[in-house]
């Protein structure tokens, strides 16, 4: 019965998000809730369901969101943190460097491409690394008669590899989901994300040699990009103090890698610092957060919400009886590769469903199948973030039809393109993760 129940609440769930019928932060929080009550209702009937009672499911839930609360917090300040550098205009030398550096030159112009979208994805934002990449690089393709094509998918590339930070969405909803700290996720894949980074570069030089064949080198004014700024607000730039702003950030960067406190904690820390660098003033500081508001409440609050689901999803052993039914179908042979089958999986899964639907619906089933071989919960949250090159070519993702918008590139024509690029990085991204370890090929448990 607890099979039953959990295998409906989870298609439920994934059904009303999927149609639209309701918004993922209130089916988190609503379906989990009745499906709930439904347990504590049937609990007269079947022994299974004997240990659910009221004040243990208000337990589970408060549960789920405090694990949760680290995450939320991580989020919350991490996004405001790259908002701050973008308005205070920590990246605007770098894009206009890169545009005056390109020129006529499609190989250069390929290449900056490349470099230009992964410093711009910084800020975990797709929609905002769109707008301002497509903004500064389209005329140039234009002027040249280079393949826009090319630049949609270099720039989607991009996007889904530097999505797998943990303000990005991805890690934060796999951690979210099987209830661990994003850095044990996103750090090991920091050299899996440099290598596939390293390979679009690659792909960049192999369009650009391409294009330059085909097209020649045409002299351009230098004063191309002059105007392109990130920064929305030239009323919040603070120019004399990018230097400062680059060594924070540094410093930040670094501090998140050695672990020397948790991510949550540093980026509060960071945050406030420079708030009070660049924004001293009381009013402007209320006016930055207020300006962002928006962005950090859609995801901190999805976070918080999903503590709902996944708290009455174990508390209640759903999970764990669903999991016993997965492992009982699957076959002996098959289960210790069940790492490299997540991240197969989520190629397709993550194009036809919601990331929401696969990471708390599908992942916790997968990671507690694992656990069974001795497959770490970690591991398999790596593993599943892996396919998020080729979700970004869902009809699902809004973001992707921005980029073809402003691109002015058929979705259709996009998706061909680029599909078969997205496949290869997700390999890329998958084999480096197997070379060093990041995930086992195999659990000999």
């Amino acid at each position: 019965m607890l099979t039953l129940l959990g295998v409906g609440m989870i298609l439920c769930f994934m059904y009303l998000i999927m149609s639209k019928r309701l918004s993922p932060i209130i089916a988190l929080i609503l379906i989990p809730f009745i499906f709930s009550i439904i347990a504590w209702g049937l609990g007269h009937y079947f022994e299974s369901l004997s240990h659910i009672e009221l004040k243990g499911l208000s337990e589970m839930m408060l549960e789920g969101i405090k694990k949760l609360a680290p995450t939320g917090v991580m989020l919350l300040f991490a996004i405001l943190y790259f908002a701050l550098m973008i308005d205070a205009g920590l990246f605007d030398p770098p894009v206009k460097w890169i545009l005056k550096k390109v020129k006529g030159d499609p190989l250069k112009i390929t290449m900056g491409t490349v470099f230009l979208t992964t410093m711009v994805s910084l800020d975990g934002d797709g929609s905002t690394t769109y707008m301002i990449c497509v903004a500064a690089m389209l005329p140039l393709y234009q002027r040249l008669g280079m393949n826009t094509l090319i630049m949609t998918a270099l720039m989607l590339l991009c996007s889904g590899v530097m999505n797998l930070t943990p303000w990005g969405g991805p890690t934060a909803r796999a951690a979210s989901a099987l209830q661990i700290d994003p850095s044990h996720i996103f750090v090991p894949m920091i050299i899996p994300m440099v290598i596939s980074i390293g390979w679009l570069f690659f792909l960049a030089y192999l369009y650009g040699r391409y294009e330059q064949k085909r097209l020649g080198v045409i002299e351009l004014e230098t004063h191309h990009g002059d105007n392109i700024t990130v920064s929305k607000d030239p009323e919040a730039t603070r120019p004399h103090l990018r230097k400062v702003n680059m060594v924070l950030t540094i410093i930040l960067m670094i501090a998140l890698i050695k672990g020397i406190l948790p991510m949550s904690v540093l980026f509060m820390i960071a945050f406030c610092i420079a708030m009070l660098i660049n924004y001293p003033d009381v009013d402007m500081q209320k006016k930055r957060i207020a300006m962002h508001a928006d962005s950090v409440l859609a995801v901190v609050g999805l976070i918080f919400a999903a503590g709902i689901f996944t708290g009455i999803l174990s508390g209640t052993g759903m999970v764990e009886a669903m999991s016993k039914e997965f492992v009982a179908m699957i076959p002996p042979s098959m289960g210790p590769y069940l790492a490299p089958i997540t991240a197969l999986v989520s190629m397709p899964l993550t194009f036809f469903m919601s990331n929401d639907a696969f990471f708390y619906g599908v992942l916790p089933i997968l990671a507690e199948a694992a656990s069974h071989y001795g497959i770490s919960a970690e591991a398999i949250a790596r593993a599943s973030i892996v396919g998020q090159p080729v979700h970004l070519l869902s009809p699902l993702v809004p973001s992707t039809y921005l980029l073809c918008g402003l691109a002015k590139v058929d979705f259709a024509d996009h998706q061909k393109f680029t599909l078969k690029w997205a496949f290869i990085t997700c390999l890329v991204l998958m084999g480096t993760a197997l070379v060093i370890g990041v995930f086992p090929l195999f659990s000999s448990l």
